[in-house]
């Protein structure tokens, strides 16, 4: 078959064809016909696209909000054309009344706000307002809305805080019951190691671990998970360190719960002798800091009364009142030198922390020549608890600070730290921690606000040496995302933060990693009315 065509588009005849020959005569027909009505097409289109532009054109200068179904096409191609953006229709009343401030005494008493999305809609739909009146009812709702829920949030930190720094009943209780059981029984007042095994505390062929702490349930799940995990138990020594009122207690408790084949030691501070030698920097600072925060902190009532901070703001100053932060358990471990002096390596244990895997290869790891084995704390998945640098913790609007130290440097983990002792006597970690802790003081505690970390990290600024972050994860006291599985992966977990876990307000499922190495049938565990949840 054969389609002919005109070129006046008048006549078109259809010829019968036969075989390929005419099959390619018809397409070559076809295209003849394509490239004219192409032709035209395009010339229509053209003379089209400009009228439509000629009427956006006009309806612009006319400011009409309304305009022709050509003018509302113009307007909406014209950004994808000419990559321009529309105006806003949102009216310059709305903004003017939006940017204007509304004091908190402006709402007090009043019961005509909304308080509602829904309330808010049903009075604009009942009033017929205009925009001025929308703006303004708008804003009043926004704005108590916004001060009750500061409020609200400022309230969970206060309770959170509360919660956190006091000793609930139960450790109370476990704590005054062994202590009694250390009066009252022989067994309990066993010597900690043996006469035997004594040699074992300064010899260097063994693994030796450090924990400083006067929380004995939180003590006994940090030696009970290290013993339990690890490969060559009868190579592990464990060095507990406590204060005087603790020591009786945590002493029973490990006369009563040994974990053999390791070797437990247990002695309070007073027991060293450099401790008693003369002034500790420590306890001097501990003193100075303690009188610095009741002054100038004005507690936590003046803290929450402030209506003017951020609630993350006050959030770090009810932390940094926090009785931990100025405990000489947090301190000592600057002094690890002095403690273990016979000891070349240690590997030092925060009380919140649980080991789940053997730790005997951290003594395999070559810190090539600096002190502190530690964790980063700037890159990992968990963008919130790993994106901590030096600005995190120093304040860098103070010269002090901004002069000596770059803002993006990465931070590093306390908790779970290996020490080459050897290298940190040939250094001065020591006074430089204790210079700058005299420093904070005198600048009424605006270099940094809480804890031992902000010091160390300029203590040990170049002498840390990065390991891998399967030793240490953290953030199980403040992270409520972090999933069971992840944790359960990790060598050592450290329930940093307020949220610990033998406190009501741990995170329900993280607790059970930590729950998993108390005997819930031991007599004192029992008495006490200590439970998993």
């Amino acid at each position: 078959m054969l389609l002919q065509i005109s070129p006046s588009l008048r006549h078109v005849t259809v010829l019968p064809g036969k075989g390929l020959k005419e099959f390619i005569k018809v397409k070559v027909a076809s295209r003849k016909l394509s490239y004219r009505m192409l032709f035209y097409s395009l010339l229509f289109f053209t003379f089209l696209l400009r009228f439509v532009f000629v009427l956006t054109a006009v309806d612009n200068i006319d400011g009409e909000n309304k305009c022709s179904s050509l003018g509302c096409l113009g307007k909406k191609l014209r950004p994808k054309i000419l990559g321009r953006s529309l105006e806003s229709n949102v009216p310059e009343v709305i903004y003017g009344i939006l940017d204007q401030p509304l004091g908190k005494d402006e709402l007090e008493g009043r019961s005509d706000i909304p308080q509602t999305l829904e309330e808010f809609m049903t009075q604009m739909k009942e009033g017929g307002y205009d925009a001025k009146t929308f703006a303004i009812k708008l804003r009043e709702m926004v704005t108590l809305m916004e001060q009750r829920t500061r409020e609200a949030i400022v309230q969970e930190y206060l309770y959170r805080h509360v919660a956190s720094s006091g000793i609930p009943k139960q450790l109370h209780c476990l704590a005054l019951r062994v202590a009694n059981e250390h009066t009252n029984n022989a067994a309990a007042r066993l010597q900690l190691p043996s006469a035997e095994l004594v040699p074992a505390l300064v010899d260097n062929n063994y693994f030796h671990f450090v924990l400083a702490s006067d929380n004995v349930l939180a003590a006994s799940v940090v030696a009970t998970s290290l013993v339990r995990n690890s490969l060559r138990p009868q190579r592990v020594v464990l060095h507990i360190i406590t204060d005087r009122k603790t020591y009786y207690p945590m002493q029973a408790w490990f006369s009563l719960h040994p974990l053999s084949p390791a070797i437990i030691e247990v002695k309070a501070l007073h027991h060293f002798d450099w401790f008693t030698k003369g002034k500790v920097p420590v306890l001097e600072a501990m003193e100075k800091d303690q009188n610095v925060r009741s002054h100038f902190r004005g507690g936590s009532s003046a803290i929450v009364a402030n209506t003017t901070e951020k609630p993350k703001v006050i959030a770090a100053k009810l932390q940094a009142l926090s009785p931990k932060y100025n405990s000489v358990m947090n301190h000592i471990r600057i002094h690890l030198p002095e403690l273990f002096s016979s000891l070349n390596k240690v590997v030092f244990l925060d009380d919140d922390t649980v080991v789940q895997t053997d730790l005997s290869p951290l003594w395999d790891i070559d810190l090539n020549g600096k002190v502190n084995g530690a964790v980063e704390t700037c890159s990992g998945e968990d963008k919130l608890v790993m994106s901590k640098r030096l600005k995190s913790y120093l304040n860098f609007s103070h010269p002090l600070i901004s002069q000596n130290f770059d803002p993006n440097e990465c931070a590093w983990a306390y908790g779970m730290n290996i020490f080459d002792l050897d290298a940190w006597r040939k250094t001065n970690i020591s006074s430089t921690y204790h210079h700058w802790v005299e420093q904070n003081i005198k600048s009424d505690l605006s270099l940094w606000q809480l804890g031992t970390l902000p010091p160390g990290l300029i203590a040990f600024h170049g002498h840390v040496h990065t390991i891998d972050p399967f030793w240490h994860m953290l953030g199980l006291g403040y992270q409520e995302n972090t999933s069971f599985a992840d944790a359960e992966t990790a060598g050592v977990i450290h329930f940093n933060g307020r949220a610990k876990p033998w406190l009501d307000i741990a995170f329900p499922h993280l607790k059970p990693l930590w729950t998993k190495y108390i005997d819930f049938s031991d007599y004192f565990i029992k008495s006490c009315h200590i439970r998993a949840l």
